[in-house]
């Protein structure tokens, strides 16, 4: 291989860097899909953000007792897929509004947030936030929390992938959550 070549292969390489989001929107079984289907997504893992206790189950988490959030991690490549166009799906799949969960799914562990990992990341969650506000989509007050990440914990394998690996028990509790009516009555 000649240098001209090899050098344009490291170039371009060097300048596609992997980063992380992380989104909580309730049942995180929901919040995967729209992600996984994006390119420059290169993963997104179920798990736990935000609370005090370490490496907790889905058992102690959904008693709600934990201070964490349900939350996708999601793994991008930001050559190819940008912070803010996560940001636009991420608000697409959730009611912004509500400050008591998501849909079923009830309490602060369902209840939505951005975690940002970087102040860059904070200034873009601040004005996609305030580009939807600036949108009135929403009659109520948009209350999902802009908050600093701290930590972050797969949830158990299970978890994971559950809509490809439990097709009909995840598509009969997603059409029983109500998410999908709400999602096209706002945004069709």
């Amino acid at each position: 291989m000649n240098k001209v070549v090899l050098f344009l292969i490291i170039s371009i390489f060097s300048f596609a860097t992997e980063k992380e989001a992380y989104f909580a929107g309730g049942c995180f079984w929901c919040m995967e899909p729209p992600f996984e289907k994006l390119p420059g997504v290169v993963s997104v893992i179920s798990g736990y953000s935000g609370g005090h206790i370490e490496n907790p189950s889905y058992k102690e988490v959904s008693s709600g007792k934990t201070g964490h959030r349900e939350t996708v991690k999601i793994s991008y490549e930001d050559s190819i897929i940008s912070y803010p166009e996560l940001l636009e799906v991420f608000w697409r799949q959730i009611d912004p509004t509500d400050p008591g969960g998501q849909f079923v799914d009830r309490g602060f562990q369902y209840s939505s947030a951005v975690y940002y990992v970087n102040e860059k990341q904070k200034s873009q969650a601040l004005e996609s936030l305030r580009s939807l506000e600036n949108s009135k989509k929403f009659e109520k007050k948009i209350v999902t929390e802009i908050v600093e990440f701290k930590n972050f914990y797969p949830a158990e394998e299970y978890h994971q992938d559950y809509y490809k690996k439990n097709k009909l028990r995840y598509k009969y509790y997603r059409y029983h959550s109500g998410r999908d009516r709400f999602l096209n009555s706002i945004w069709q």
